[in-house]
């Protein structure tokens, strides 16, 4: 009797031995998974994601100059298809992009499935490598490696890797496109259908705008500015405006440009950039013409209309003086 009481505590005991290893194998936490957004430094941004039109969503920087923000003073778009998400713009950091992503994962479930880029410059592709990173399809203008590959891309990235550091730093690169476009595209992601309109060589080295032709809403990249001052850089701003006077927005319901808030009056939104370029390009071909130094034509030159925006300290008086320049090449060509 004894014997079968002692078997019955020994079992009884070992029994709990492996209840109570089970319960601790049970209870202990579960390893956290990291998400790969981790890696980048956390943007302190303040950053709202804005609903467009049913599909379309953007995110504003803040009007000012490259290094303001964070560099968070471009714009970037996202369209919302059943197949998956069109970003259009990858903003001027891996972080910013990283947080525009997880604003993103807030309202759809669906995975970056391309990136359309409208031009290669610094504060709208240094966020490209998160999309790239997780799958999505790097679509980009013609002319692009102009900048990707020129000693202005290099020194324009360590540049930044010193001003914007540590949200640009050693690990951020340029990523270079998956699919390049020369001409007039339209493509259908699931249920949207986007005309993508190739415009040679305007702002930048190669521009694109997008239209979101199921919602009427079109995204233009920098060859709109609202709000504060172009930048012209070496931009061809005879074709800049070439494209901006023969650009149809009579069916348009939106517009998001480059830069500034998304406008419902897509022919306001366009005055801007268009008086810009014209008062510039007219006052400096007159100075052209009459042989004036270029202090002389800036001086004598009303500027009234633009000095209160945003970044005419910054970039105006250099806005100018590159088109004198590039006036006056054009008139020695002759």
């Amino acid at each position: 009797m004894k014997r079968i009481f002692l078997l019955t505590l020994l079992f009884s005991l070992y029994a709990c031995g492996d209840e109570n290893e089970n319960t601790k194998k049970a209870e202990a936490p579960q390893a956290e998974q990291v998400s790969p957004l981790a890696k980048y430094e956390k943007s302190g941004v303040e950053m709202a994601l804005q609903k467009v039109s049913e599909h379309v969503y953007y995110v504003q920087g803040k009007a000012g100059i490259a290094t303001d923000n964070e560099g968070f003073i471009s714009n970037a778009a996202a369209i919302i298809t059943n197949e998956g998400v069109v970003v259009v713009d990858a903003l001027g950091s891996p972080s910013l992009a990283a947080l525009f992503l997880e604003k993103l994962k807030m309202i759809t479930d669906k995975p970056v499935i391309k990136v359309i880029v409208t031009h290669y410059h610094a504060d709208h592709i240094y966020g490209l490598q998160v999309f790239k990173e997780q799958g999505a399809e790097i679509i980009a203008p013609a002319g692009y490696l102009d900048y990707a590959d020129a000693e202005i891309g290099k020194s324009r990235l360590e540049e930044r890797r010193e001003s914007l550091d540590p949200f640009v730093n050693e690990d951020t690169y340029i990523v270079k496109a998956d699919r390049v476009l020369d001409k007039n595209t339209q493509m259908t992601v699931g249920d949207i259908t986007l005309d993508i309109h190739y415009l040679g060589t305007a702002h930048s080295s190669g521009d694109l705008s997008v239209l979101v032709v199921n919602d009427a809403v079109l995204v233009s990249g920098d060859i709109i500015f609202e709000g504060r001052v172009p930048f012209t850089g070496g931009a061809d701003t005879a074709h800049w405006l070439e494209v901006l006077e023969k650009l149809d927005n009579s069916n348009l319901k939106a517009l998001i440009p480059g830069h500034g808030p998304a406008a419902k009056e897509p022919a306001e939104a366009i005055k801007l950039t268009l008086n810009y370029l014209k008062t510039v390009r007219t006052a400096m071909q007159e100075a052209v013409e009459n042989l004036m130094s270029f202090d002389e034509a800036y001086d004598l030159a009303d500027w009234s209309a633009f000095e209160n925006l945003p970044a005419f300290g910054a970039a105006h008086r250099r806005n100018v003086y590159g088109v004198f320049l590039s006036l006056e090449a054009d008139s020695m060509s002759q």
